[in-house]
């Protein structure tokens, strides 16, 4: 199990990509976010409150869909400029003259108070993350007992002619490497979260153009690999790059279209009633001894 910070991953990348304000969410993950949120008709619990973890790159669609889903509920909205929170909040802002607006959950652009929310969304977030267990950890801590962790990443399988064509050309990887979900669930179980359950798919999606391909890309992330060219390039490079897209990844039955494998991975886990370790001396934090209490003894009503 990974213990460690991702060993593909360059922090100081990472929080560069973090830190891009963007206006508008990929069309992928917005169709990702769709499939995810067609999930939540067999999750029974609704919930009070829920934190929504960078929406605007994660799907502005999906934030309203969650809205909907969820009208009465309070939203936190977590972004890392308050300019981002906004453009979610405002996405789902009702007219001041209709009548839903007064029935409708707040919005709040502001990390949830400790234990606070019963849904945790991350869409297409996780997989690059520099020091993930520190992001699973902010989300364990925020969520309720008995809340849920709804998530989705990026699969190892990702761009797999992409990092081919690299290759053939001598250049460094083109990104960082991707967990496999099977990782992703120990991570879980070690941040403190209870019956994980993973799942993944794969899609291919065909692009007429090189050019039309490598904006899809760009759009989605950034090269956070270490060894990652350490210099721009040139014009040059660029129509070589595109060049050996065509080449290599063109599919005859598909007319010549260029083809890209994504795979996607779901996860969705729980926040147990915390447990007393029964050492000859035991420590509890207060938050945790405050759950127990208001839980009561197990079997209680």
């Amino acid at each position: 199990m990974p213990t460690e910070l991702p060993p593909t991953i360059d922090p100081q990348a990472a929080a560069r990509w973090a830190g891009l304000r963007t206006a508008a969410s990929p069309w992928l993950h917005e169709e990702v976010a769709r499939r995810m949120e067609d999930r939540l008709q067999w999750i029974k619990l609704q919930p009070k409150a829920w934190a929504h973890w960078r929406p605007v790159r994660g799907g502005l669609q999906a934030h309203g869909l969650l809205s909907a889903r969820y009208p009465e509920a309070t939203c936190y909205v977590v972004e890392g400029h308050a300019d981002q929170a906004q453009i979610a909040i405002q996405s789902v802002a009702k007219p001041w003259w209709t009548a839903a607006r007064w029935k409708a959950g707040a919005q709040r652009a502001e990390l949830p108070p400790d234990s606070s929310v019963q849904m945790l969304w991350a869409n297409m977030l996780l997989h690059s993350a520099a020091d993930p267990q520190a992001l699973m950890a902010q989300w364990h801590r925020a969520l309720a007992v008995d809340g849920f962790l709804m998530f989705s990443c990026l699969g190892p399988d990702t761009a797999l002619e992409l990092r081919a064509v690299y290759e053939a050309m001598g250049w460094p990887a083109p990104g960082n490497e991707f967990t496999d979900m099977h990782d992703w669930g120990d991570m879980l179980v070690a941040a403190g979260f209870a019956e994980p359950v993973m799942d993944m798919e794969r899609i291919h999606l065909s692009y007429a153009t090189a050019a039309r391909l490598l904006l899809d890309l760009r759009e989605i992330g950034r090269n956070l690999h270490p060894g990652r060219f350490p210099a721009l390039r040139g014009k040059a490079w660029r129509a070589d790059l595109e060049q050996a897209l065509a080449r290599q990844l063109a599919d005859a039955e598909g007319q010549g279209r260029l083809s890209m494998t994504f795979e996607l991975i779901y996860g969705h886990a729980l926040k147990p009633k915390p447990r007393l370790r029964l050492d000859a001396q035991s420590a509890i934090s207060l938050r945790d001894m405050r759950d127990m209490l208001q839980r009561g003894p197990p079997g209680a009503s």
